[in-house]
């Protein structure tokens, strides 16, 4: 249990889903500002509006916090150290 929680905890995912996360942020927060603009238009509701963002940033959260597989699918192949011989 306690390797399980380390290795979520660690939280490791590649330089592509490392893009991958922020571009897909980038437009999910878009597309949930001005969805909450338009709801918040239309209804004349500051509340609705700030409903809607929210919710759209807790999704956003939700997805792209927690180290999930898929962004993890190209990991780096680090080099071993070479250790220097004393002449």
């Amino acid at each position: 249990m306690s390797a399980q929680l380390q290795t979520l905890y660690e939280g490791k995912i590649d330089f592509f889903g490392q893009d991958a996360v922020d571009r897909w942020t980038r437009v999910a927060l878009s597309i949930f500002a001005s969805l909450a603009f338009v709801v918040g238009l239309a209804l004349q509701s500051l509340k609705m509006s700030f409903a809607v963002f929210g919710g759209g940033v807790l999704l956003v959260l939700v997805l792209a916090v927690p180290p999930w597989p898929y962004l993890n699918r190209f990991p780096v192949a680090w080099t071993q150290i070479e250790s220097k011989k004393k002449q």
